[in-house]
Order: C-alpha cells, then structure tokens, then sequence
C-alpha cells in the first residue's frame, strides 16, 4: 500500500505543481495498520524553501486525496499527511 501511494504521489508531484527552484523528494511512506493514515516524509532542497513547499502541499491536501483515490480506487482511502524530514 505504502509503495502505491509513493509512486502515484511522486507522479502527481512531478506532473501537477511548480515548486519554484526547490526539488521535493518523497522519502518514506508509513501506513497505519488499520489503513486509515498515510505519512507522507519529504526531503527539500534547498532547506530554506521548505516551509513554501509545506505550505502549497498542505493547501492542496484534498485534492491530492481525491485524486489518490480516484487513481488507486483504494477502500478505504489513507487520509494523507506530509512531513518535512530535517537532515
């Protein structure tokens, strides 16, 4: 399940957004056990753009899950969260 939801997503992020400058890598996907959450761990580089690309992903969080869920036809669907990982 975690490996769907990271190809897909790492699809939609390359095809539907502009990051301005900032590369944005999916690092890690972890779904719970019972299917009902999805965290989403991000690299960004550079660091300083993180806070922006967090921001536009946060506010896009809805359409994102709709489109995962129309793109994967998953019962039920993982609610999506993102994280940024610091390194």
């Amino acid at each position: 399940m975690a490996e769907l939801i990271r190809e897909e997503l790492g699809k939609m992020l390359a095809r539907d957004f502009d990051f301005l400058g900032a590369l944005v890598t999916i690092l890690d996907v972890e779904v719970t056990r019972d299917l009902l959450h999805a965290k989403v761990k991000l690299g960004i580089i550079p660091r300083e753009r993180g806070p922006e690309v967090f921001f536009k992903l946060k506010k896009a969080e809805r359409m994102i899950q709709g489109a995962l869920l129309r793109k994967l036809n998953i019962r039920p669907m993982p609610h999506i969260s993102f994280g940024i990982v610091e390194e």
